[in-house]
């Protein structure tokens, strides 16, 4: 049997998009992969929400691909990028707006072998470095983070103070215009997380 902590709820994501990515950090990322529990504390995010956001997909409206963010909020927006990445989004605010939240980066806590076998030693350190230790891909997309599922879901943490976490402009952007390239919507715990060995045993420090 699986053991879960407690799966943060839909109302968790049914909030606005900045203060989601905020808390996310310190959250479990739970994967179950061939039989394998594999868990990750959420260390980096970024946000991504609005038809105005020329960042987000959502500039284009509502196509096949984008339809996840449209959806009920903490169900999984998973898309393929740069030919060869998977990334992980949470949806995030009201039902027919779109918004999520990226998912940049994970400290491995349990299933860390399988991990890095999966990553040949490298860290996850990065959207698509996570989604490769996680196993992650278009199979995910849609999942309801919400609960205990036979893929994937996001436990609740311990919250990260402040004085723990960076605030930034979003990366990888590309050509994307001002004033979004230069929005403050990424967000980044500033040093190892430190794991305390017990089920609620995480601080940021």
């Amino acid at each position: 049997m699986i053991s879960v902590v407690k799966a943060l709820p839909p109302i968790f994501y049914d909030r606005p998009t900045l203060t989601v990515a905020r808390e996310l950090l310190g959250a479990r990322l739970v994967r179950i992969l061939d039989g394998v529990k594999l868990v990750g504390i959420i260390s980096e995010t970024e946000a991504y929400f609005g038809f105005d956001d020329l960042a987000s997909h959502a500039k284009v409206g509502r196509t096949i691909r984008t339809a996840p963010m449209f959806g009920p909020p903490g169900h999984a927006y998973v898309y393929f990028t740069y030919g060869n990445h998977w990334m992980l989004n949470a949806v995030t605010e009201q039902e027919g707006f779109p918004a999520a939240v990226l998912i940049r980066a994970i400290q491995p806590i349990e299933g860390i072998e399988v991990m890095m076998e999966r990553r040949l030693g490298h860290d996850t350190l990065g959207p698509g470095k996570l989604t490769q230790a996680l196993g992650i891909t278009k199979s995910e997309n849609n999942v309801n983070l919400t609960e205990a599922n036979p893929s994937l879901w996001i436990e609740a943490g311990h919250f990260i103070p402040d004085k723990s976490v960076t605030i930034g402009p979003r990366v990888g952007l590309n050509k994307t215009p001002q004033p979004w390239l230069s929005k403050l919507w990424r967000f980044l715990v500033k040093e190892p997380i430190l794991y305390l060995g017990d089920e609620h045993g995480l601080i940021g420090r």
